[in-house]
């Protein structure tokens, strides 16, 4: 397929996939017709995340006015590739300059995520779609949701999995009963050197997302994190370099959640515990009639597979697994285009749009952002306490800073 047809294709699935489009929408829009649009990247420290500064080239709706990144000759390379009008190494120059309608957060490193919100909702932006996962603790997760709120901000995480097609029909598959009644979720990151805490912050965010999604909101959580086969005290916490996660502590994390929909939910990261490519990087769902199998999960064409078993053991009942479309279960797939983050970020994007006009909230809200940040927390939190911790924590501190502290 050449360029030009592929670029085709892209915007057709794109503009007939999931009807994410604020054509439709009430509300005010501006009076250019085009939102003015501002990215954040910081090239050397987590860039512009999954393709976040490419997304705009399929929203009509935005135009790119200026872009941010204090590394010169990256910013230099981001004005020619957005198109920017201008490019700034400040960003808090760039949101006083540019009069942003919507900002594009894009570090995949998150000590910066706290501050980039805030002060984009105090210089009231409408909306703001962001690089998962959110920020480091539930103390800034909290500060984001109070500017957001008090200056009327939309905020979408980049949480591809709420949008991509194929998604939509694992939830209808769930609802159907085709699975019975959900006994199960296990999840597991890629297990390579990001296993164990990075693994958690960087891959369980997605995980946990789905987790959520499909088995209700978290009741409670029992967990345990390991530091070369011992519990994480606190001399096993240092600062994490990579992602600007701050402290962090384990090689090995084991979390089980009690989910609102009466399922349990686990998930498993183990350092160098990898299989190489492709990995076991995914979540199953079992039920009492039969299993579900995710891989890729923020890719618009996602791997996804139906074992209509009740057994969950083929090799015992001799059944198939099944490929699920964005078609349904055992259908070729009709979308056409490129497998990558793309796709889900401009339905995302379109879906912000939709939410600023009409004045409700997008998929992957602030809300929702938050509340995957707390399953995360919980994990040491519970470990922290040495006990199963309800939802929402009480405790709003890194809990890997008060390690010896306050246990029982």
């Amino acid at each position: 397929m050449d360029r030009k047809q592929n670029k085709i294709n892209r915007r057709g699935l794109l503009a007939g996939a999931v009807g994410l489009t604020a054509a439709a929408a009430l509300g005010a829009k501006p009076a250019s017709g085009k939102y003015r649009v501002g990215i954040i990247g910081h090239t050397g420290r987590g860039g512009y995340g999954h393709g976040l500064d490419k997304l705009w080239r399929d929203v009509p709706q935005g135009k790119i006015v200026a872009v941010a990144d204090p590394n010169p000759r990256a910013l230099a390379s981001a004005i020619k590739r957005t198109g920017a009008e201008k490019g700034y190494a400040d960003y808090r120059k760039m949101f006083d300059e540019s009069k942003l309608d919507i900002l594009t957060v894009g570090p995949t490193y998150i000590d910066k995520h706290c501050e980039m919100v805030t002060a984009a909702a105090e210089r009231k932006v409408r909306g703001i779609y962001i690089e998962k996962p959110l920020c480091r603790t539930l103390e800034e997760a909290d500060k984001m949701v109070a500017a957001c709120e008090k200056n009327k901000v939309k905020l979408a995480m980049a949480h591809q999995s709420f949008y991509v097609p194929t998604m939509s029909r694992v939830a209808e598959i769930i609802s159907s009963g085709k699975l019975g009644k959900i006994l199960e979720f296990r999840g597991r990151c890629k297990e390579d050197n990001r296993g164990g805490g990075v693994g958690l912050w960087v891959l369980g965010t997605r995980i946990l997302a789905m987790m959520k999604r499909f088995g209700g909101d978290p009741v409670s959580c029992t967990a345990t994190v390991l530091q070369n086969g011992k519990p994480i005290t606190a001399k096993d916490v240092a600062e994490c370099r990579s992602y600007g996660i701050g402290p962090l502590a384990g090689d090995e994390i084991h979390a089980m959640y009690r989910l609102a929909g009466g399922a349990v939910g686990y998930f498993d990261s183990v350092k160098r515990a990898g299989a190489g490519w492709p990995s076991r990087y995914g979540m199953q769902i079992f039920g009492t009639k039969g299993v579900l199998d995710i891989h890729s999960s923020e890719l618009f064409f996602p791997s996804v597979y139906f074992l209509d078993d009740p057994l969950w053991y083929p090799g015992q009942s001799g059944k198939k697994w099944t490929t699920v479309t964005s078609a349904g279960v055992g259908k070729p797939e009709p979308l056409k285009g490129e497998n990558s983050h793309h796709g889900g970020n401009v339905l995302a994007v379109k879906d912000l749009i939709s939410s600023i006009e009409k004045g409700s909230q997008p998929l992957a809200s602030l809300a929702e952002a938050r509340a995957n940040l707390e399953m995360i927390v919980a994990v040491y939190e519970s470990h922290r306490l040495g006990k199963a911790v309800s939802f929402p924590l009480k405790n709003r501190r890194n809990p890997l800073t008060m390690l010896g502290k306050q246990r029982g």
